[in-house]
């Protein structure tokens, strides 16, 4: 076989890491392929071909969306004229379902084989979405081991490739050189914030999570506060530091994966980051807020009582979660403070998280290439 083209498209941070992560398992099957689309530093630093990054898409929420829409459907009805006009082998879509799956239907529709990489939450919300995902994927690729069942009964065609950072990920993190990494000390607690990696979450979360933790600092006054941000975030990390009376936060570019190995504690914004937070076996308090009008429109749509994904894969409040009207830096660091008192509690979640890790622990560079590759034959 001749080296397939690929276009692919990633939102965000965590879909670009997952992206570049996918790239790899590729390009040891294809080393003269050809990737183009939208995505980020980790798709580019594999030879990627960034048509637009993928920072145009970190936008979350019904009504954040509806700020972009023109921007965004322009982007969409752009690409897809350059996709069905120059016919990549496959089209792989990863997450991003709202932009994604019109797309991948649209270039299904016109003859262009579709992967879509992470089964939208389903399960989670939005159950009437599978009908979206029929149309619009010939294969899914599924990063928890429930989802290709689920799939099945629709007819969906999926493979159950594992989580690709639970491969990355060591079981037992090293604390000490991560925080040598940093430059921190080797000995005290330290609290890694993680309030996002989006505008509209660092607007909604920011403040808050430094308010708390600067309650926590004050009843614990020797404990480092760490945030690893994006370089295009720092600013806004910055002035909410600052509005929180936070001068000696430590802000780190990007090594978010340093930073929660280094920690002992995490509050994190609810997303990729809790499932990262989880494979670092860390105990965390899992927050999120939006504009209350998105609120409105999602809560009566959620399908189970967690948010948080490591919640949701354990079937249990494993760890805190504080949302919307709940999520003040009251209640915040009292969660947060819960967690320091209590070590036992704190070595039991670590346990839980261990058996999470084994489960999601497969070769998911290697299994996704496969079925892709399945795709291209068929």
């Amino acid at each position: 076989m001749s080296e397939p083209s690929f276009a692919m498209v990633a939102g965000e941070a965590s879909g670009d890491l997952l992206a570049g992560l996918l790239l790899d398992g590729m390009r040891r099957r294809w080393p003269q392929l050809h990737a183009g689309g939208i995505g980020g530093p980790q798709m580019a630093s594999r030879g990627f071909e960034t048509w637009w990054p993928s920072e145009k898409l970190a936008v979350s929420g019904y009504v954040e969306v509806l700020r972009h829409y023109r921007e965004l459907v322009g982007i969409r009805s752009q690409l897809r004229q350059r996709l069905l006009r120059e016919r990549p082998s496959v089209f792989i879509g990863v997450d991003a379902p709202d932009f994604n799956l019109d797309l991948e239907a649209a270039l299904k529709a016109g003859g262009i084989k579709t992967v879509h990489f992470v089964c939208p939450s389903i399960w989670a919300w939005r159950a009437g979405r599978v009908e979206k995902i029929r149309r619009s994927a010939d294969h899914v690729l599924c990063i928890f081991p429930f989802e290709p069942e689920l799939l099945a009964r629709h007819g969906i065609a999926s493979t159950y490739v594992g989580h690709p950072l639970a491969s990355v990920i060591p079981m037992e993190p090293d604390r000490a050189a991560a925080r040598r990494v940093l430059g921190l000390p080797v000995e005290g607690e330290m609290l890694a914030i993680l309030p996002g990696s989006r505008r509209s979450e660092i607007g909604h979360l920011a403040l808050r999570f430094f308010e708390a933790a600067q309650r926590v600092r004050k009843a614990r006054p020797d404990i480092a506060l760490v945030v690893p941000a994006l370089p295009a975030r720092r600013a806004a990390i910055e002035e909410a530091a600052r509005a929180a009376g936070l001068a000696d936060l430590k802000i780190v570019d990007g090594q978010s994966h340093a930073v929660l190995a280094a920690c002992d504690l995490a509050l994190v914004a609810s997303g990729t980051a809790t499932l990262e937070a989880a494979l670092f076996k860390r105990p965390m308090v899992i927050s999120y807020a939006v504009n209350w009008l998105t609120y409105r429109i999602m809560k009566p749509r959620q399908l189970q009582p967690w948010l948080g994904l490591p919640n949701i894969l354990c079937g249990e409040f494993a760890v805190p979660e504080l949302m919307q009207q709940d999520a003040n830096p009251e209640a915040l660091a009292a969660a947060l403070l819960d967690w320091l008192g209590s070590p036992a509690r704190m070595a039991a979640v670590q346990e839980k998280f261990r058996a999470l890790h084994a489960t999601l622990q497969r070769d998911t560079a290697t299994l996704a290439t496969d079925a892709i590759e399945k795709v291209l034959q068929s």
